[in-house]
């Protein structure tokens, strides 16, 4: 499925580029008279800048239909007439193209484009829709996994699935989104009777022995059996698929740091650089709440606390004092007009100014920018074993700010429940990672700063 979506992006993307710059050397021959190296430049910058932003804006995903694709196009044209337009003016070269020829280029470039869009368009959606009617499928179990997969498949352009097929023993809900087909006893009549293309297994752990014998029973069969466990029980981290020396590999618990090496890097070098940035930016701003805390209260200007890092090492995380100085090895976590706060300590907490001399613990590689909230050791020692997975949240280094904190699992946590679910967000931001998702996170931080729930 990935290697035919691949084909329809540089399939249609061939065609566009192809027709965008052959307009571009016309009007270049038309106006100027021969093809200049900076012309040349501007093609091969035009067709390399395409590539990412196409992929990015999904210009020629099947999904969209004929509107919403000609809009993605346009999008991406205009980014990339963008980005040029930022480099010509970075390098100072704007003034050795004509402005005639980048005009005219900028519009029909566009035009030209979705000219062969819509004719590849239709008959990319054409081919889709042939491919899905001939790809009948059934789904064997009844579980919610079994559902959830039914709906996705069920969307426009996916395989055409016709029902559910009830397992010996299962015990899962009832169908509703399909009709139920009959039984697994019948699952070659089924086949036959409907024509089906393919079978997906779609049972809990505790049927390997009926997954097996199905498995056998249609080797025989004319149809693609694909096996979807059911893992509805178990909470998986960063699961994915792979191969071990051709063995099927099911990875369920895995760390960031282990399948993602090379992006977790870029991740460290941005966040260290943005780190050391912030620092020189906001010092002024660091040195006037030091002083502030320093004359308002007795005691040390840092609170310096033990948390635990990635893989559960022990680190000592920076803040701001906002507390006065008192034992903290209980669990006790800031409330509403908490007597412990000092005359600042309300605005610093509620302001999360308290956090920013994690800045250097960001720098020095302890903690990151974003990533799960780290909790004090004492915090943790309560919740492990009370909280399902809560450890699970220490597979990353943790953040300044996260996914929980901008969905508003941020602040006092007075029951189980509450927390539960701020590691269930953490658990997603896990599972989700990407540099985009860090972006996203940090652009929506500052609007969630002054939330009513952090004492």
């Amino acid at each position: 499925m990935t290697h035919r979506r691949g084909l329809t992006f540089w399939g249609q993307w061939s065609c566009a580029l192809t027709l965008a710059t052959s307009l571009l050397v016309l009007l270049v021959y038309w106006r100027v008279g021969h093809l200049t190296s900076e012309y040349r430049i501007l093609i091969i910058l035009t067709v390399l800048g395409s590539v990412p932003i196409y992929s990015v804006m999904r210009v020629y995903h099947k999904r969209y239909g004929l509107l919403a694709g000609l809009g993605r196009l346009l999008a991406g044209w205009l980014i990339l007439l963008a980005v040029l337009a930022t480099i010509a003016f970075v390098t100072q070269t704007s003034a050795v193209y004509s402005r005639q020829v980048i005009i005219v280029w900028a519009v029909f470039g566009f035009v030209v484009q979705a000219a062969s869009f819509l004719p590849l368009h239709y008959l990319a959606r054409l081919h889709s829709r042939r491919i899905c009617n001939e790809r009948r499928s059934v789904i064997i179990g009844t579980c919610p996994t079994a559902h959830e997969l039914a709906k996705k498949l069920s969307s426009p352009n996916r395989a055409l699935v016709l029902g559910f097929v009830a397992a010996a023993d299962d015990t899962g809900p009832a169908p509703s989104i399909l009709p139920l087909l009959g039984h697994v006893d019948a699952i070659r009549e089924i086949i036959a009777r409907l024509e089906v293309r393919r079978v997906y297994i779609v049972l809990t752990m505790a049927h390997a022995a009926t997954i097996e014998a199905l498995y056998i029973d249609l080797l025989d069969v004319n149809v693609d059996v694909v096996w979807i466990p059911d893992f509805g029980s178990m909470v998986l981290l960063n699961h994915s698929i792979s191969e071990i020396e051709r063995m099927p590999a099911i990875y369920l618990n895995e760390s960031l740091i282990s399948s993602h090496p090379a992006s977790l890097f870029c991740k460290d070098l941005f966040e260290r650089s943005l780190a050391a940035l912030a620092i020189i930016l906001l010092s002024p701003l660091l040195l006037l709440v030091a002083t502030a805390v320093k004359l308002t209260s007795a005691g040390p200007v840092l609170f310096k606390q033990n948390r635990h890092g990635c893989n559960g090492e022990v680190i000592k995380v920076w803040k701001f004092r906002s507390m006065h100085v008192h034992d903290d090895r209980e669990v006790r976590q800031a409330t509403r007009n908490d007597n412990r706060l000092t005359p600042i300590g309300h605005f610093l907490r509620r302001s999360s100014i308290d956090e920013l001399p994690q800045l250097f613990n960001v720098l020095s590689g302890q903690m990151a920018l974003v990533g799960p909230r780290p909790h004090a050791v004492t915090h943790n020692l309560y919740y492990t074993g009370k909280v399902r997975a809560y450890m699970a949240r220490h597979r990353l280094k943790p953040g300044i700010t996260g996914l929980a904190q901008i969905t508003g699992h941020r602040g006092e946590t007075e029951t189980l429940e509450k927390m539960q679910l701020r590691v269930a967000q953490d658990l997603n931001y896990i599972n989700q990672w990407s540099l985009w998702l860090d972006i996203k996170i940090l652009l929506k931080t500052p609007f969630t700063l002054f939330s009513k729930n952090i004492y």
